[in-house]
């Protein structure tokens, strides 16, 4: 592993871009301090603070926790510059001018550290061109390195050498990227717009080009090219939306301008209906009104013909669905190219016109075909890269096709394919040995930096080699126990194999069944699988329960999920949960009873039982009335629990979840001594690590809670003062009052007096006896059956 270290940095230029990766550097516990221009009046600080101000209101929150904006500090280029010698990594992220980057290289090179690493996030400009602009004893720590927007949530980063760039600083800079913000790092080429925006911006353009002739609306083209092939919800004219007119327009331009020997580069240009769009102000998402415009409560969509917007309501045709929905990859394609309806021809033409120009680009662009896929996948959200999806439809029927197409003149450039392509024996791109390199014809494997032993299983694209996925000690339907022999072989790893991996009985008896072989025959147990951690009870089996009026078996049920959280609690061995993605119910109930969590940063956790109309009762609300109880211990008034108690009414009540791990610290679903992992291909590697240790350590459960004083009567009474507000005021439905004051019960022990101390079975009692109360009741059962159907809360 590296020892590069970063525990300051700065951030030149607070814009949209650079207050944010400001943000993801504090959410990952570095001091930056974040510089702009001199404020004119007041505040010399000013458009910094302001930046920072704004971070509060984005959405989705570049912060994981506010908390974490104590970390940034706001500075100005005429004040602060000497601050800058405290700094291990600079990021320079202004605007994309060259003249203005190179004019800032000069003020500040006299201020950097000698040993510090200096970085243009650009999304564009030559590298080796601002290299040149520092001095000779900086050039070898400066490159290239950029974030896709928003920062916190795009995984990719591209990081750009230049002919100085020390290959050392280069490997430092992936190694920290990777495992302490959590990125997929790909090195890219110096060239104009580097990878995923080559490609992705290209791709886009095609889809312009063969939009308008096709005459398809833009909403239909929507249609055609979002989930239905891989791709984002956002699909083509949304996201342009969502990126900024403008700055679409600005990508695009710079290929204009710094492309001029691109076979293809008569179609860099922006569409008269783009700029004409721009010139009115209406440059997407930030202005309200782009492609598409909200009026009252209806998506509306430029329609070109008319010059004006229409609703919004695109749609795929039958004969395109129907298509769309073949298994056969190979097929799918092949009866796109044969299909003459314009839907048709547009995925076909896309498909084809995208692999000609990965193809002819390849060498250009990217070190290998693999980093080329993963860029599309990390930067722009597809499911696949381009060479993946050609790969699986058959390589030589599509270079045919292409070659085909090429020489008919139907193909948006003439550019012959690279001879490779078409090299008889080859069946693509990737292989067991690594993914093709067209610069020298061979097969690059994957990077042999340390930091990635830390992911057990990397993400791979299609025909590479997958990594073994362990031995099995035991499973049933619901679960799978195995091991990694080469890692740990006294770790054990509990995996749930449902769908969504949600609780059924079958699960419940499997985890329990795994923790006993686990005490029997292992050191610890680890809880992971991949994202969701889980989704909560099975409904479904809940609900039909409900219609079949077994409430003595639904008890039973309950009590045997509470006995699963217990068995979890007090293994005689550590169990260690590894948590990504969303934690909800009954999930969260099992990872808040686990010896120690590991959690990726992008964790979203809550006990939200109150949308379906009940309350947290696998262990849950008896977890959280402890934790009250022993917060209260450390104070002077150790019985006065109430004061601890009432935000987390407020997130059962309201079914609050945690929007980071760091928040579902805050909310008491974690301690603070859990470690949170920015790379989620990490969390199994760290959470096998932190098993080892607490059993190496002597690991000994915890003994069972007794003398836990309550809330009681008072507490609830208290509590339900709020709800009789709400009710009155028409904020909440009767049976919302209903589910919130039976949440209450639970959380303060029950109808006993304030004070009284009992111990964890009588709270698990409380809360299983009002969860299964609530069951009785037809608002619940129907909020139950809603949520089924249509994946939406009721409010009834």
């Amino acid at each position: 592993m590296s020892k590069f270290i970063v525990k300051h940095a700065a951030v030149l230029g607070a814009g949209v871009m650079g207050a944010q990766i400001a943000a993801h550097l504090a959410n990952a516990g570095v001091r930056v301090t974040l510089y702009d221009l001199t404020a004119k009046e007041g505040d010399r600080n000013g458009v910094a603070r302001k930046a920072l101000d704004g971070l509060k209101k984005l959405e989705p929150a570049p912060l994981a926790g506010l908390a974490r904006l104590a970390l940034i500090a706001p500075a100005n280029y005429d004040d602060d510059l000497p601050k800058l010698g405290q700094c291990d990594l600079v990021i320079e992220a202004i605007a994309e001018r060259l003249d203005w980057k190179t004019a800032l290289y000069e003020r500040i090179a006299p201020h950097l550290d000698a040993r510090a690493t200096i970085a243009s996030n650009t999304s564009g400009l030559s590298i080796q061109s601002l290299a040149e602009a520092l001095p000779e004893s900086l050039r070898p720590r400066f490159c290239g390195v950029h974030f896709f927007n928003p920062p916190r949530y795009m995984r990719l980063v591209e990081l750009i050498a230049t002919s100085f760039t020390e290959p050392r600083v280069l490997d430092d800079l992936e190694t920290w990227l990777t495992t302490r913000l959590g990125k997929g790092v790909v090195r890219a080429l110096d060239t104009p717009n580097f990878v995923a925006n080559r490609i992705g911006v290209f791709s886009i353009l095609a889809a312009m080009h063969h939009t308008q002739r096709l005459n398809l609306g833009f909403d239909e083209v929507d249609a055609l090219t979002g989930p239905l092939i891989g791709r984002p919800k956002s699909a083509t004219y949304r996201t342009a939306d969502v990126v900024g007119l403008d700055t679409l327009a600005h990508v695009i331009g710079t290929m204009r301008e710094h492309l001029a020997a691109d076979p293809w580069h008569r179609h860099f240009k922006s569409p008269e209906w783009l700029q004409r769009l721009i010139d009115a102000g209406a440059l997407g998402q930030k202005r309200g009104a782009g492609v598409y415009r909200k009026a009252g409560k209806e998506i509306q969509v430029l329609d070109l013909e008319t010059g004006d917007y229409r609703p919004s309501g695109g749609k795929v045709a039958d004969e395109v669905a129907t298509i769309l929905h073949g298994r056969n990859p190979a097929r799918r394609l092949a009866e796109l190219r044969a299909s003459r309806h314009p839907q048709a021809q547009f995925l076909w033409s896309i498909f084809r016109d995208l692999f000609h120009y990965s193809a002819v680009h390849l060498a250009d662009v990217a070190d290998n075909a693999r980093d080329l896929d993963l860029a599309m996948r990390w930067g722009f959200g597809w499911s696949q890269g381009p060479f993946e999806t050609w790969q699986a439809a058959g390589w030589q029927d599509v270079a045919r096709a292409i070659a085909d197409d090429v020489q008919q003149g139907r193909a948006m450039s003439d550019a012959p394919l690279p001879a490779w392509v078409l090299e008889p024996q080859r069946q693509g791109v990737h292989a067991p040995e690594g993914s093709y390199r067209a610069t020298d014809g061979r097969w690059r494997p994957r990077s042999s930096l340390p930091v990635y032993g830390r992911q057990l299983f990397p993400e791979t694209v299609a025909g590479e080699a997958t990594p073994d996925r362990g031995a099995t000690v035991w499973e049933n339907a619901g679960v799978r126990l195995w091991h990694l022999p080469q890692v740990d072989a006294g770790v054990a790893i509990l995996s749930i194999t449902t769908r969504n991996h949600v609780l059924g009985n079958e699960v419940l008896e499997g985890i329990r069944e795994s923790v006993a072989r686990a005490e029997a025959d292992f050191d610890a147990l680890v809880l992971w699988h991949d994202a969701p951690f889980a989704l909560g009870a099975n409904l479904e089996q809940v609900y039909q329960a409900c219609q079949a009026g077994k409430f003595d078996m639904l008890e039973s049920t309950v009590e045997t999920f509470q006995n699963t959280s217990l068995a979890l609690r007090y293994a005689q061995v550590p169990v260690v949960a590894a948590v990504q993605g969303m934690a909800l119910g009954g999930g969260c109930e099992f990872m808040m009873h686990a010896a120690r969590r590991v959690m990726a940063l992008e964790s979203y956790v809550g006990l939200v039982e109150a949308g379906v109309g009940l309350i947290p009762a696998g262990g849950g609300s008896k977890a959280l009335a402890a934790r009250a109880a022993a917060m209260a211990a450390a104070t002077a008034t150790p019985n006065e629990v109430f004061p601890y108690l009432q935000p987390v009414f407020q997130n059962i009540a309201t079914a609050q979840v945690a929007k980071s791990a760091l928040q579902a610290v805050d909310m008491g679903y974690a301690a603070d001594t859990d470690p949170v992992v920015f790379h989620p291909g990490e969390l199994l590697w760290v959470a096998l690590k932190e098993a080892r240790a607490l059993a190496d350590t002597g690991y000994k459960p915890p003994l069972p809670v007794r003398g836990i004083p309550v809330a009681g009567r008072t507490g609830i009474a208290n509590l339900e003062m709020v709800l009789v507000n709400m009710r009155a005021g028409g904020m909440i439905s009767e049976h919302d009052y209903r589910v919130a004051r039976s949440a209450a019960v639970a959380l303060c022990g029950g109808e006993i007096d304030a004070g009284t101390r009992v111990d964890e079975t009588w709270l698990l009692a409380v809360e299983r006896r009002e969860f299964v109360a609530l069951l009785r009741t037809p608002e619940t059962q129907a909020r139950i059956r809603h949520t089924l159907d249509t994946g939406k809360p009721l409010r009834n």
